[in-house]
């Protein structure tokens, strides 16, 4: 969806329109981060975009804008600039040197994410001049571009699976002035060579904290991730740090947004067909409950669930609490119809209502957190566990498999 940038404003304008509504949603606030934003012109690192012209559930239709096409340089600035996430490679396709225009079927390889989320995880990461910094999933470079105006160039380390991206960001960021080194490999396994670093960024969701990057934060270095399960619905952000004296810590806080996974993460998603069956309650059954659901907001609860029973994938698309399990074709369907009661619809082999309560249950014993201990062990074990422990679940090997779809 393209915002509200007016028809004919320059490209500086609609910069300072963004970074305007960023600082009124609370996203972002006085700083280097800021001034970085305000000065990165956007159609720079991304002179083409992607626009996507079927609706949602249609087989895929593309249109590909170009920056130096007349026709096309409104309806690209207001979409560099609205805030949403930006899609720049189609299919794995050679970034530099294409032709605009349609393309069809396929998906989206390579996005610069929502700014909000991403302005807010580049203030908490703390960046400052003279630091070494490593940017996991360079995508579009906007990262790797704000890193280089804060820190200087010479300490930025920007690391992407794609060739084609790499080539890419290198060429735009060069055009910026900017010269970090940038590598085209596997970015779990991070940069020993120019190693040790003082901030590491990741843009692309994993399954545990890589153990590359804990081996490579320098002694005051902090890390930022996307902890995510096959579930892309309760995402945690994984902060982990560094004492001066060496000694590591983390913790995984329960946010709202994270960033999707990256080449490989096994992915669970609603299908069209899915959602319709749930829609018309194909072989549900429906019962009165006078349990209260918990709330949106208590994220703590539902990135336990979404660990502890796992598989589970949340239909933001409509007003009742609707949640699927697409593996095995479970559901509910939760709508207030009272004051403390509820009309609670569902199918399958999974009591999904039931595995929601138990958690919770177990969540408000624990102290009702949002942020958890994530703690390491000598053998390579990771576990995440509420300040009192009561509250606790390992974490897995990463897996390598294709998402599912019902």
């Amino acid at each position: 969806m393209v915002a509200d940038v007016a028809p004919g404003a320059g490209v500086a304008a609609a910069r300072a329109a963004m970074v305007g509504r960023l600082e009124e949603a609370g996203e972002l606030t006085a700083g280097p981060v800021r001034d970085a934003l305000l000065a990165l012109p956007r159609e720079v690192l991304m002179p083409q975009a992607y626009v996507r012209r079927s609706a949602p559930d249609e087989p895929p239709y593309w249109d590909l804008l170009d920056w130096s096409r007349p026709g096309d340089r409104d309806e690209l600035m207001r979409l560099l600039h609205s805030g949403d996430s930006v899609s720049v490679q189609h299919a794995g396709e050679n970034i530099l040197g294409r032709l605009p225009g349609p393309r069809s079927g396929g998906s989206m390889t390579a996005m610069s994410s929502t700014m909000g989320m991403t302005a807010g995880l580049l203030q908490r990461l703390d960046l400052r001049r003279g630091q070494r910094v490593l940017d996991v999933g360079t995508g579009a470079g906007v990262t790797a571009a704000v890193a280089c105006f804060v820190c200087g160039h010479d300490g930025v380390v920007t690391i992407d699976i794609d060739g084609y991206v790499s080539e890419a960001s290198r060429a735009r960021l060069s055009t910026l002035g900017y010269r970090p080194t940038v590598v085209t490999g596997d970015g779990l396994d991070g940069r020993p060579t120019e190693g040790p670093y003082d901030r590491i960024f990741v843009s692309f969701a994993v399954p545990r904290v890589p153990s590359a990057f804990v081996a490579q934060l320098a002694p005051g270095g902090r890390a930022l991730m996307t902890l995510g399960t096959s579930s892309p619905s309760w995402p945690g952000l994984a902060v982990v740090t560094r004492t001066g004296e060496g000694v590591l810590g983390a913790e995984l806080v329960a946010v709202e947004f994270g960033h999707r996974g990256g080449a490989g993460f096994d992915r669970l998603f609603l299908s069209a067909d899915f959602r319709r069956r749930i829609d018309n309650s194909e072989g549900g059954r429906t019962r009165r409950s006078r349990m209260e659901p918990p709330t949106d907001t208590d994220r703590g609860m539902w990135l336990a669930l979404d660990h502890l029973h796992p598989g589970l994938v949340r239909h933001f698309g409509t007003d009742d609490l609707t949640i699927g399990a697409p593996r095995c074709g479970s559901w509910i369907r939760a709508r207030r119809v009272g004051h403390r009661r509820w009309e609670v619809t569902s199918a399958g082999p999974r009591d999904i209502w039931a595995e929601i309560h138990d958690i919770a249950d177990r969540w408000r014993a624990a102290g009702s957190p949002d942020t958890y201990r994530l703690e390491f062990d000598s053998d390579g074990d990771q576990w995440v566990a509420s300040r009192c422990g009561t509250l606790a679940w390992p974490l897995g090997n990463p897996s390598r498999t294709h998402g599912d779809e019902l």
